[in-house]
């Protein structure tokens, strides 16, 4: 028998899907003869009676450089297409497109010979780990496996602000609304409706308590920051894609926005650029978050990078260090119009975890290094990451000692 919840939820669904506007799909599509080639920022200066300058601020260094880049275009047979400025790399980011009868291999390799030049690269291009599934049937599983209720007793996340990098949310939806601090589209072309990935995982990380509709996420008392670097290819149901640059735009901008986790649900291969933002990310003590793709060497990029925590749902049947596994089967969330829906897979296991990170971070602060207690199939067991529990003390009984010992 369907638990009672589960029911009231189904019900809740079928009434709000039955009112939802259609939403218009979205297609984009990373181009693999794309590249990119980033040229050296020249050393700030000082100017008299003014303040330092000379980076991507300075209009006349910026046009120079791209007037560089046109010229190392023309000479190598490329077409420019785009820029955008890193600073925090000390580069500015050109996008060139290589012609079909030259390999991109080729390209690379000819204009990384420029003195301008500090690298080049592909623009590749990454999936989104999960897919939405059957109309709801049951209650969050984090409910009973991670004793939801009683560790909202304890944190929220409340003060944590969180990077949702993913495909365009829906921050109108009445389970999200007001719980994001900003809301910025970096795909470049196409309209920005809603979608069904980067809503999914909102959702997961930070819908709204206590409303009396829908969900309640890990972190209802965070605040998150909704980044839109990926794309969804067409229907609700289809794949959701993002690229090097978008990626590398969402995280400059997560880290200059002092995000505090960031969450990537998200895989595919190893790129310079998205691992040297990466790093510095990891560097000023904000917590990156990724998806863990079994099918993928390491279980993809970024989730084998250095210092990010890589999560799987804990449905897998090997859970080894350093993976961490957490739900991510059969999981209800928002959708874009106002519904929900059942969702699977490794990007929703990923979002438990942010939302995890962030109680964490109330709880202790920043400076203290996180860590996970485990299951003895290496899924996370929340309750005892925040709390010491024992046999005599179960996750109810640590609580309330925890929170009465707060007071």
């Amino acid at each position: 028998m369907p638990h009672p919840l589960s029911r009231l939820i189904l019900a809740l669904i079928a009434v709000m899907a039955s009112i939802a506007a259609p939403m218009a799909a979205h297609a984009a599509t990373a181009s693999d003869r794309e590249i990119l080639v980033m040229l050296d920022l020249p050393p700030p200066h000082y100017r008299p009676g003014s303040s330092y300058s000379g980076s991507y601020g300075d209009v006349h260094s910026s046009a120079a450089r791209k007037r560089i880049a046109g010229q190392i275009a023309r000479e190598d047979g490329l077409e420019l297409i785009d820029s955008w400025p890193m600073p925090i790399l000390g580069v500015d980011c050109y996008v060139m497109r290589v012609p079909d009868n030259v390999s991109v291999a080729d390209a690379i390799a000819k204009v990384s010979r420029s003195r301008f030049v500090r690298w080049s690269q592909p623009l590749q291009t990454y999936r989104a780990k999960g897919s939405t599934g059957d109309p709801l049937s049951r209650a969050e599983p984090a409910a009973t496996e991670w004793h939801l209720a009683d560790l909202h007793r304890l944190a929220t996340g409340r003060g944590v602000s969180i990077a949702v990098i993913d495909s365009k949310i829906d921050v109108r939806h009445p389970d999200l609304a007001g719980q994001f601090i900003v809301d910025k589209n970096f795909v470049t072309g196409g309209s920005a409706v809603p979608e069904a990935h980067g809503t999914g995982i909102a959702g997961v990380i930070g819908a709204k308590e206590n409303n009396g509709l829908g969900i309640a996420g890990i972190a209802p008392g965070a605040r998150m920051m909704a980044l839109r670097a990926c794309w969804q290819t067409g229907g609700p149901h289809s794949p959701t894609l993002c690229d090097t640059l978008s990626l590398a735009k969402a995280l400059q901008f997560a880290v200059e926005h002092h995000a505090q986790v960031i969450n990537l649900s998200l895989s595919g291969p190893r790129d310079p650029l998205v691992g040297k933002l990466i790093e510095i990310a990891l560097a000023q003590k904000i917590t990156v978050v990724a998806a863990y793709d079994p099918t993928l060497p390491q279980g993809g990029f970024p989730a084998s990078a250095r210092g990010v925590i890589p999560v799987a749902q804990d449905s897998l049947r090997k859970i080894l260090p350093p993976l961490y596994g957490a739900p991510g089967e059969n999981v209800p969330t928002t959708q874009p119009g106002d519904t929900w829906d059942l969702v699977s897979g490794s990007s929703f296991a990923a979002a438990h975890v942010s939302g995890l990170v962030a109680l964490m971070r109330q709880q202790r602060g920043t400076s203290v290094t996180l860590s996970f207690a485990r299951f003895p199939n290496g899924a996370i067991d929340a309750c005892s990451t925040l709390v010491e529990t024992s046999k005599q003390c179960d996750c109810r009984c640590a609580i309330t000692h925890a929170v009465a010992s707060s007071r």
